[in-house]
């Protein structure tokens, strides 16, 4: 399997806007760098005119420009280690890979090997929804993680005493990924189904909880079964969108009896949980 590396460089101030841009096309692994976005896409997602179109359509506000290479997975994923940094939220929560120490000062301590999913905790999205989750009472709940990439989300919920856990994603390496991240934290006999979640057969009404940190448009899509998902008083918990689009999410949120209880916002990027009624 191979990859397309996709290179960026434009103004710092504009990274944000090219990262919120390649997610709609696809793309779903970043790295900020200092006068450079870089972005990842399974190489048979490519469409070089996404891009150029995405490019030029800034062309009046920044001199951006790009450049491409198809990798294979493997040195992908080394690259990708050699760069990676544990990250910790909120000062409770610590996210690491397998090749770092442990610091048990934190409450909570999430071990995962850091393929290029998407949610290693590094994303403000992901930070977010971390965040969110130790606010709230995950004790004895049943927790579904969609599009779970490494599988953050979800060990965090277990980590909270969620007692029943399912993850879903349509990539097959992320379904990779999240099912060894969950065995080195200890959690046994996860299911996870790989597809779209109207593709999968999943139990209507029989989840405490459902984290989604995606990207705005699938989640307008997918609000209705998520929250077919969840009997009433249920919680949803919403990622992968900038601040300025809350209106339209909750908006959507309302159609099927979702209110809106709290949001965060870290670098313009939000994060909603909402409870059905």
């Amino acid at each position: 399997m191979t990859f397309i590396q996709l290179t960026i460089n434009c103004a710092p101030e504009y990274q944000e806007i090219f990262l919120a841009e390649l997610a709609e096309i696809g793309f779903d692994t970043f790295e900020e760098k200092e006068e450079e976005l870089e972005a990842y896409i399974a190489s048979e997602l490519f469409q070089e005119t996404a891009v150029r179109e995405v490019v030029q359509r800034y062309k009046e506000l920044t001199q951006a420009k790009y450049s491409y290479q198809e990798i294979e997975k493997e040195n992908w994923n080394e690259e990708w280690e050699k760069n990676y940094h544990p990250i910790e939220v909120e000062g409770k929560c610590r996210v690491r890979a397998t090749f770092h120490e442990a610091k048990p000062e934190f409450k909570y301590e999430i071990v995962i090997i850091p393929k290029m999913s998407f949610g290693t905790g590094h994303h403000a999205t992901t930070y977010n929804m971390l965040s969110l989750e130790m606010e709230n009472d995950f004790q004895g709940k049943s927790v579904l993680d969609v599009g779970t990439g490494t599988g953050v989300l979800a060990i965090m919920a277990h980590k909270l005493g969620a007692t029943h856990i399912e993850a879903t994603d349509v990539d097959d390496w992320c379904i990779e990924n999240s099912t060894e991240n969950f065995g080195l934290n200890d959690m046994v006999d996860v299911p996870t189904h790989q597809g779209v979640i109207d593709e999968i057969k999943l139990n209507q009404g029989q989840y405490n909880v459902v984290l989604a940190n995606i990207n705005k448009n699938v989640l307008l899509v997918e609000i209705p079964s998520y929250a077919k998902l969840l009997p009433a008083g249920g919680e949803l918990y919403l990622s992968g969108f900038y601040e300025s689009d809350i209106h339209d999410i909750t908006e959507k949120a309302k159609e099927h009896n979702l209110s809106l209880d709290k949001s965060v916002i870290k670098d313009n990027w939000a994060a909603l949980k909402l409870t059905k009624y």
